[in-house]
């Protein structure tokens, strides 16, 4: 298996995403070619007393820019985020340091 951390990247930090934590699910930006099996892995991994009931995933196409003085197009990267429902416990994303 690898690394529990080079497959959660980060958490998505929206209002949409905040509002779902009080029901239990929480949403991650996880590496692209990681699946479901290997996202519940890594979140049992990293926060122990955890137990995922589900997770879901959505690939997210990259949007293109277009430069400011020039015609030069600028893709920015396609992304994978993965939707973690908990059957039990709690995950603290922003700990207090």
């Amino acid at each position: 298996m690898t690394d529990p951390h080079d497959v959660i990247i980060r958490p998505v930090v929206s209002e949409k995403s905040y509002s779902l934590i009080e029901t239990g699910v929480y949403t991650f930006v996880v590496a692209p070619g990681s699946s479901k099996v290997q996202i519940r892995q890594a979140v049992e991994a990293i926060w122990p007393g955890v137990k995922v009931a589900k997770v879901n995933t959505l690939n997210r196409k990259g949007k293109t820019r277009r430069g400011r003085r020039s015609a030069t197009r600028v893709k920015l990267p396609d992304t994978k985020h993965a939707i973690v429902t908990l059957a039990q416990g709690e995950i603290e994303i922003f700990q207090a340091g």
